[in-house]
């Protein structure tokens, strides 16, 4: 117990500073999709400018809601949360809310560590599935901003290399991509460590919690004397 617990704190530390990452990445992401995205980028073609709409009609987009939500909570419910928990649960007059809330933590960090699991994987799959894919310039081309390109989904990690793959007239464009296909890889990438540090912090949790139970003299509970 000596040196589990101090552990502990230091993985919740690590894992709220990994998870606002995440937030972060994610957060800009999202606000970048919305702000400039949605308008039009021109691109040459066959001695041509045309218009692209910045997003297709079919764009995949659960896998960042997941991984938004396990980042949300792994640092609002287990980091926050957790602090709070260790310290109402360590009080030596520790009562029946203190207890509760620290086993609601102990569920909660559980149940999140298998949805991060769940959002690296979905991630890399549905990221893979739809790599390689490209955009057709004479579809694009006769689309003309027109609508969205409709052919094929894809999602973010995908859709913008495509993009890139066209002759974009707007040199300062290409390095806005550039530089949020960045950070787009970056949030799906650092799920890697999320779920490392995750892991050892819940096993750290519920190794601290088994050792709560087997003390001879719970916190919350006075020690008996017999004669």
């Amino acid at each position: 117990m000596a040196f589990t617990r101090p552990l502990l704190y230091v993985s919740i530390g690590l894992l709220m500073v990994v998870s606002i990452i995440e937030l972060a990445f994610i957060s800009v992401m999202v606000s970048w999709l919305h702000r400039v995205a949605s308008g039009t980028f021109p691109f040459e073609w066959q001695g041509r400018t045309y218009d692209i709409l910045g997003k297709p009609a079919n764009m995949i987009g659960d896998q960042g809601h997941t991984s938004n939500g396990a980042a949300g909570t792994a640092f609002i419910v287990i980091g926050c949360g957790g602090i709070l928990a260790l310290f109402l649960r360590n009080r030596h007059n520790a009562g029946k809310f203190s207890r509760f809330f620290y086993n609601f933590w102990l569920v909660v960090n559980v149940l999140n560590l298998l949805l991060t699991i769940a959002a690296l994987v979905y991630t890399f799959i549905v990221t893979t599935q739809h790599d390689g894919q490209s955009i057709n310039p004479n579809l694009a081309a006769r689309i003309d901003g027109a609508e969205k390109y409709p052919l094929e989904s894809w999602t973010p990690q995908n859709w913008f290399p495509a993009l890139l793959d066209l002759n974009l007239v707007d040199s300062s464009q290409r390095s806005d991509i550039e530089l949020q296909l960045r950070i787009m890889r970056g949030w799906q990438y650092n799920l890697i460590p999320f779920v490392a540090i995750h892991l050892v912090e819940t096993a750290l949790a519920l190794w601290d919690a088994k050792q709560r139970r087997n003390e001879l003299v719970p916190a919350y509970e006075p020690a008996k004397h017999y004669v």
